[in-house]
């Protein structure tokens, strides 16, 4: 018989003295954190995306000059090629200013917080909604990764 593991490891398990409001406000921070997270990839798209537009200006500009419109091609390459996004930032300042003064110190606070406040145990309040929503005994709904089902309330042991 496969020996079977009854709810999550110790690394997601409450600490002794934890209460449940700790696991929420944590929680809450780390979905917080999460989205800002998502908010820096999109940071780093518009960082990427503007680039890539800036490359293929000078395709623009070569395009320009041999269609004939060597009017144009000065305008695009003078009026927008390695603009600033905004007054005295490419993107890559703006990324790193978002770093530096948000981003870092956010995350820093978050782990911080789950150090003292929790034993450094991350993911408790989401560790505790799988064990609240998992069907013992199914094989989809094992507790860790690579667990065997524990047996269904009435099965043989």
């Amino acid at each position: 018989m496969t020996a079977h593991h009854d709810g999550p490891d110790r690394a997601h398990r409450r600490p002794e003295g934890v209460s449940d409001e700790t696991v929420e406000a944590l929680g809450s921070l780390s979905k917080a954190l999460e989205t800002t997270e998502r908010a820096r990839g999109h940071l780093y798209s518009f960082h990427q995306l503007t680039g890539t537009a800036d490359l293929e200006l000078d395709r623009a500009v070569e395009l320009l000059h041999k269609a004939g419109h060597a009017d144009w091609a000065e305008t695009v390459r003078t009026q927008v090629l390695g603009r600033n996004v905004i007054p005295g930032h490419w993107t890559f300042q703006i990324v790193e200013a978002y770093d530096t003064t948000y981003y870092r110190p956010f995350k820093e606070i978050e782990q911080g917080a789950v150090e003292e406040l929790a034993d450094g145990r991350d993911h408790l309040y989401e560790a505790e909604m799988k064990e609240s929503r998992r069907t013992t005994g199914h094989p989809d709904h094992t507790a860790r990764p690579g667990s065997a089902p524990e047996p269904r309330d009435g099965d043989a042991r």
